[in-house]
């Protein structure tokens, strides 16, 4: 049996993918491509991602708040 691949990405510019523009019909596959083991490590680096982006947002909020005390700071005594 013969393997070939076929591309089912769809370009962000034409929005339509290159077998529906050779074919004009959508890609019927037959077997599913998602694996469930590949899926749960996906949504496990998601969850991990999340949480380091919430972190980082915590820190950025805490330093803005450091740096604009700063500004104040310098501001005041520079009005004196």
């Amino acid at each position: 049996m013969a393997e070939f691949v076929v591309n089912n990405k769809v370009p962000l510019a034409t929005k339509v993918s290159l077998f529906m523009v050779n074919y004009s019909r959508e890609l019927r596959m037959k077997t599913d491509i998602r694996r469930k083991g590949k899926i749960e490590k996906v949504m496990k680096f998601a969850e991990r991602i999340k949480k380091v982006q919430e972190e980082v947002g915590v820190v950025l909020r805490k330093v803005q708040e450091e740096m604009k005390q700063q500004v104040d700071r310098r501001r005041k005594e520079v009005e004196k």
